[in-house]
């Protein structure tokens, strides 16, 4: 049950991770992932930024001449605004589409490899000895306790297993965030304190 132990192990601490990170910051460094690499979204993203160039451009220029005195090239431009802003919207509601469909399909992936393995396995496996406790080194309760609900008594169960890893990850992972905001804490208190430290010495 060695690959079942790590499988367990695995589950709970990729829920750690998530929690810890965030759900919304994963899909967001996914999504950019995507759109790095060549495909038709990356260039309708291109497509996209290029588009907004040119609109910032034109709207700049537009904004530089009085309709009153230049109004043939002010109209002229008015009419590339329009159809710019007209193919920017159409375009950043494909992109919208897109990415929705890709977080509905990436929040559904990611409950069925987390949240689904976590109630599956331990339904599957709940008879199934994760490990066996040395033989009468624990009273009666313990080993009823470590077996529970279904596995045979002496052993650990899936259900127990999971506790632990659960439980452990998450003391760990509090841990791991306390630690680097203490850290981050002290690196801005530095920053603060540096500018002061020069402004006394330029008043002596």
């Amino acid at each position: 049950m060695a690959s079942l132990l790590l499988l367990i192990f695995v589950v709970e601490l990729v829920v750690q991770l998530i929690n810890t990170v965030g759900a919304t910051t994963i899909n967001n460094l996914l999504w950019n992932l995507v759109i790095s690499f060549p495909s038709a979204l990356a260039r309708d993203f291109a497509d996209h930024r290029k588009k907004q160039k040119e609109y910032l451009a034109v709207l700049h220029e537009m904004k530089a001449i009085s309709c009153q005195d230049e109004f043939a090239k002010w109209a002229k431009l008015r009419r590339q605004h329009d159809k710019l802003l007209e193919e920017l919207e159409k375009k950043k509601s494909a992109l919208d589409a897109s990415r929705a469909k890709f977080d509905k399909y990436l929040t559904t992936a990611r409950f069925i490899s987390t949240r689904g393995l976590q109630w599956f396995l331990p339904l599957w496996y709940s008879r199934e000895p994760m490990f066996w406790l040395p033989y009468g080194w624990f009273p009666y309760y313990v080993e009823w306790f470590a077996s529970f609900p279904r596995a045979p008594m002496g052993s650990v169960s899936i259900v127990v297993w999971q506790w632990a890893c659960t439980g452990m990850l998450t003391l760990i992972m509090e841990t791991v965030v306390a630690i680097y905001g203490l850290v981050l804490a002290g690196k801005q208190q530095t920053k603060v304190k540096q500018p002061v430290a020069a402004d006394t010495k330029k008043a002596s």
